[in-house]
C-alpha cells in the first residue's frame, strides 16, 4: 500500500512499530489518545522534549500530523543538545562523532523525537492544544544518550532489576512576580537577554500567614486550577518567607512520573503567569532585594515491586527511623553527594544556599526530622511513610538527572552494604564531606566520579562535564556589579 506525502513529511515511515519504541502501557494509552483526539475540537499538539537543563523544547504539529508523529516520530534539530542556557554552543560543531565519539551526532543531523502517549494533556490555558512529551532517538533507533528522559528510565530498569521501585514526591520553592517590563527592545536581546523588570506581589517575611497567601490568591488559583486541569496530583499551595515565594508539593508518584510532573509544572506555572501579566522564576537566588534562596526537597523512598510495601519503613520496636534498606540508600547518597552535587544543583547560583544554619545543608550529613541536614529522615519505626528528603536540591535542577543520580548512588550504598552511620544531631557540626563551594568544584567531583562513569558511561560524563565547565568559564569570564563597585574607584 502506498505511503501518503503527507506521512512522509513526518518522522520516519513506522519508525516508532519498526524499532518497538512503546509498550503495553504505550499502546494502551495510544488507543485512548486516537479515540480522544477523533471529532475533537483540538487544533494542534505540542510534542516536548525536555534537553539536558530540563527546559522544555519541540515542535506544534497540527491534529493529523501529531496521529502521524505517534507511529513516525517527528524528526527534530540534534544541534539542541549542544546549547547551554542561553543557547550558547559549547562543542565544537563538525568534528567526528560530534567531540564525544558519536557516530551518529556527526554533523548534527535531524534526530527523531517519539511522543510518548502516556504523557498526553491538553492545556488548559492554551486554545485548543493538547501537549505530550517525547524521547529522541537516532534515525536508525537507538536512544540518544544525552536524553535525560532516557537517563532516568535506565536506572529505573536498574532498580527494577534490584526488586525496586522508586517513588518521589515533590516540594518546590519559586517566586511570583509582577512584570513591568519585559525588556523586549532590540538592544535588550542578546544571549542572555536583559532579565524583565519586576515589581514584589506581596511583601513576605511572614511565613505561613495567611494574610501574605491571600495578597496574591487571584494568580495562585489560576494556577492552581491549571495544574488541576492538567491532572497533576497537587498537594499543598503554601506562602513561603520572600515576597511573593511560594511553596507547592505533589503527591507522591512513580520515579518517570514524578520527573514529567515537575516539567510540566515548571513549564506551565511559567506560561500561566506570564499570560496573567506576571513573572515566575525557579531560580534559587534572584538578585532582588531580600529575595531569600528557593529550593528543592526531593522526598523518596522505594517500593517492594513483589508486593507494593514501603522498603524504607522499619518495626515499630526499632532504633532506627528506617529500615536496613533505607539506611543503605540513603549511605549511598551521602558517600557520593559531592560528585552527584552537579544534578541536584547544577547553576552557579545555586551553591549560594549551602550555607550553615540558613535550612539549607552544607555537608553531606543525614538526620531524624532535622531541616539543616541533607538527608532529613521522615517518619520513624512503625511509620509505613517513612521515607528520605534530599534538601540539596534547586529548583531549577533537571529532575530526570536528579533523580537519577540518586538512584545510582542509593543502588551502590545496597549494593555495597554502606552503612550511613549514626544519625547527626547537629548537623551544621557533623564531620562530613563537605558538599562543593561552587559548581566548578561539582563539575570536577562529576569528572572524577568512578561510579558515575561507570553506571552511566563516559560519553555522558564528558558531555555535562563539558557543558557546565564552559557554563562556569563564562561566568568567570563577566566582571560582576560586585566588583565594579568594589575596585572601580578604589584602586
Amino acid at each position: 500500500m502506498p505511503v501518503s506525502r503527507e506521512d512522509l513529511s513526518v518522522g520516519k515511515t513506522g519508525f516508532v512499530a519498526e524499532h518497538g519504541l512503546y509498550g503495553e502501557r504505550q499502546h494502551d494509552a495510544l488507543k485512548e489518545v486516537i479515540a480522544r483526539l477523533d471529532g475533537s475540537e483540538l487544533k494542534q499538539v505540542r510534542v516536548a522534549w525536555a534537553d539536558q537543563h530540563g527546559l522544555v523544547r519541540g515542535k506544534t504539529l497540527a491534529k493529523a500530523d501529531f496521529l502521524r508523529a505517534l507511529r513516525n516520530g517527528q524528526d527534530f534539530q540534534s544541534a539542541t543538545l549542544i546549547m547551554d542556557t542561553s543557547n550558547n554552543i559549547f562543542v565544537p560543531l563538525f568534528v567526528p562523532g560530534s567531540g564525544f565519539g558519536i557516530p551518529e551526532l556527526t554533523g548534527y543531523p535531524d534526530v527523531i523525537l517519539v511522543p510518548d502517549p502516556t504523557t498526553f494533556r491538553v492545556l488548559p490555558w492554551v486554545d485548543r492544544t493538547g501537549w505530550c512529551l517525547s524521547d529522541m532517538y537516532f534515525s536508525n533507533g537507538k536512544p540518544v544518550p544525552f536524553c535525560s528522559r532516557q537517563v532516568l528510565r535506565t536506572r529505573l530498569g536498574e532498580l527494577a532489576e534490584a526488586g525496586y521501585d522508586y517513588v518521589a514526591g515533590l516540594e518546590i520553592e519559586f517566586y511570583i512576580t509582577k512584570l513591568v517590563d519585559p525588556k523586549l527592545r532590540i538592544e535588550e536581546s542578546g544571549r542572555p537577554p536583559e532579565p524583565p523588570s519586576v515589581a514584589a506581589v506581596a511583601h513576605g517575611y511572614q511565613y505561613l500567614t495567611e494574610n501574605r497567601s491571600d495578597e496574591i490568591d487571584d494568580i495562585l488559583q489560576t494556577v492552581s486550577d491549571n495544574l488541576e486541569g492538567l491532572g497533576l496530583p497537587l498537594r499543598t499551595i503554601e506562602d513561603e518567607w520572600g515576597p511573593g515565594q511560594v511553596e507547592i508539593t505533589f503527591d507522591p508518584q512513580a520515579g518517570l512520573n514524578a520527573a514529567d510532573t515537575m516539567i510540566l509544572f515548571r513549564n506551565s506555572v511559567k506560561q500561566v503567569c506570564r499570560r496573567n501579566g506576571y513573572h515566575a522564576t525557579f531560580m534559587t537566588r534572584p538578585a532582588l532585594k531580600d529575595f531569600f534562596s528557593s529550593g528543592w526537597h526531593l522526598h523518596q523512598s522505594l517500593e517492594r515491586r513483589a508486593d507494593g510495601s514501603n522498603a524504607f519503613a522499619e518495626a515499630g520496636d526499632s532504633a532506627w527511623p528506617v529500615s536496613q534498606i533505607g539506611r543503605q540508600f540513603a549511605a549511598g547518597i551521602l558517600a557520593h553527594a559531592r560528585e552527584a552535587s552537579l544534578f541536584a544543583t547544577p547553576t552557579i547560583t545555586g551553591y549560594k544556599r549551602f550555607a550553615p544554619n540558613s535550612f539549607a545543608p552544607d555537608r553531606a550529613g543525614w538526620a531524624h526530622e532535622n531541616r539543616g541536614a541533607m538527608l532529613r529522615v521522615l517518619g520513624g519505626p512503625g511509620d509505613p511513610a517513612s521515607h528520605l528528603e534530599n534538601r540539596a536540591g534547586e529548583p531549577c535542577a533537571n529532575p530526570y538527572l536528579f533523580m537519577a543520580s540518586q538512584i545510582t548512588a542509593g543502588l551502590d550504598g545496597l549494593s555495597r552494604s554502606l552503612d550511613p552511620g549514626e544519625l547527626d544531631s547537629e548537623p551544621y557540626l557533623a564531620d562530613r564531606q563537605p558538599l562543593p563551594a561552587n559548581l566548578l568544584e561539582a563539575v570536577e567531583a562529576l569528572d572524577g566520579s568512578k561510579l558515575f562513569r561507570q553506571a552511566w558511561g563516559d560519553g555522558i560524563v564528558d558531555y555535562l562535564v563539558h557543558m557546565k565547565r564552559s557554563e562556569w568559564d563564562r561566568f568567570m569570564s563577566h566582571v560582576t556589579d560586585w566588583e565594579q563597585s568594589e575596585y572601580f574607584e578604589v584602586f
